[in-house]
């Protein structure tokens, strides 16, 4: 269950690009908790992804890009399942959602972020694009056409 009123349906806002910044802590072990900054990001032109930016305070932030469905699942039990799962804290009071990920490169990492931090952004994302409404901003001509040009020899 979301922890804000379901009852109140998001509002439609004018803005297509949403970004929140804040403060995420990587595990590193039992005993090593790393804070670091860092960066939500939104956009309409890509409805399905959200975008996290890590380590936004250096010149290249490590960025991955993250299911808005698989986070919205996982504000309530575990979701996800390969490169992304999502899970709330055990403890309600904790206030936190636990996010798994794992790169190309073998790369893994455990993050937890603080929950109303992602529930409120969530929940702003749904003002840019409802929940339900995102292929309305899926551009599929534009997308087939980068596809089929995409592994084509420059002429």
């Amino acid at each position: 269950m979301r922890s804000y009123d379901e009852s109140v349906p998001p509002q439609r806002g004018s803005s297509t690009r949403l970004t929140v910044y804040l403060v995420l802590e990587v595990i590193v072990g039992p005993d090593l908790v790393v804070p670091v900054a860092a960066r939500l990001r939104y956009h309409a032109e890509d409805p399905y992804t959200v975008h996290l930016d890590n380590h936004i305070d250096l010149p290249e932030p490590v960025t991955w890009a993250l299911s808005r469905e698989t986070l919205l699942a996982g504000l309530t039990g575990p979701a996800g399942i390969g490169d992304l799962s999502v899970c709330p804290g055990a403890d309600p009071e904790d206030g936190s959602v636990f996010l798994s990920l794992r790169g190309e490169d073998d790369g893994a990492a455990l993050l937890r972020l603080p929950a109303g931090a992602l529930t409120a952004f969530l929940r702003l994302t749904e003002c840019v694009v409802p929940v339900g409404c995102e292929p309305e901003h899926v551009n599929l001509d534009a997308l087939v056409r980068r596809l089929l040009t995409e592994g084509e020899p420059p002429s």
